[in-house]
């Protein structure tokens, strides 16, 4: 296929052209007639082509770059059931417009793929407007977010991401399905919302900070970072029952959502 211009590599721009893959990705989403779908950054419309012949009620194309928004409209200007939206996600998902059950897919801009997955989790209202959504991401990225505890890769985007989803791995995708080809393959991935979560919290974003200062030394002990955020609250770690002698990666992904439900008692 012809390109307009040389891909941006500020927008992280890597358009899947394998058709093979782009009709597996599809048959995951199971699409239905009465379903609207989202598509995070369209490209050149190689997924929305497949999506739109599975005719759902309504899909959202979103693109940020203003050529290829103009190039869908043209590409798409007889399909009724499109809107092409030229505007940043991480802007749009701050805007209440969006209908609910959606259907998600996205071949992730690499630079902003764990930006985007973190504000889809920390969405104040819970369940989200979403059903599910169906990422690509680098695939080391995508390797930190379905990591186990006491693994390297276990980190944030792991503790984050099990917070409040069902976590699926479909795939591997190679580098020779995109164009212009990244220097590494990359991974599908399903997130599904918990609908109950047993360990809810008033802020998300708590959950967040918590992460961000207990892995901010990964290899060393927490007894530090924990003591910085509590102010040595022994309270906390009688209730916790915590050994601060542990290194973050050994804790488990339900002493994390502990500790931000201590955190939030104290500091709301």
């Amino acid at each position: 296929m012809k390109f307009l211009n040389i891909p941006k590599k500020s927008l992280g721009q890597n358009f899947l052209i394998d058709k093979n893959i782009i009709n597996k990705i599809i048959k995951i989403g199971n699409i239905s007639k009465n379903k609207t779908v989202m598509e995070i950054g369209a490209g050149y419309g190689n997924l929305t082509q497949g999506i739109i012949s599975m005719k759902p009620k309504t899909i959202y194309a979103i693109e940020k770059d203003k050529k290829l928004s103009l190039f869908l409209k043209k590409k798409f200007k007889d399909a009724e059931n499109i809107k092409i939206i030229n505007k940043d996600f991480l802007n749009l998902i701050k805007e209440n417009f969006i209908d609910s059950n959606v259907i998600v897919f996205g071949n992730l801009p690499y630079n902003i793929s764990t930006q985007i997955l973190a504000s889809l989790i920390m969405l104040k209202k819970w369940p989200p407007w979403y059903d599910v959504l169906i990422l690509m991401f680098q695939k080391e990225v995508a390797d930190r977010i379905i990591a186990k505890t006491r693994t390297k890769e276990f980190g944030r985007l792991s503790v984050l991401s099990n917070w409040r989803l069902e976590v699926q791995k479909h795939f591997d995708i190679s580098k020779n399905c995109f164009y212009p080809k990244p220097k590494i393959n990359s991974t599908l991935l399903s997130f599904k919302p918990k609908k109950i979560n047993l360990l809810n919290l008033k802020n998300p974003h708590n959950l967040e900070k918590i992460t961000r200062i207990l892995f901010s030394n990964r290899r060393k002990m927490i007894n530090k970072n924990f003591n910085k955020l509590f102010n040595k609250n022994k309270t906390v770690i009688k209730n916790l029952n915590i050994d601060l002698s542990k290194r973050p990666e050994e804790l488990s992904n339900e002493t994390f959502y502990k500790i931000a439900r201590e955190y939030e008692k104290l500091f709301g």
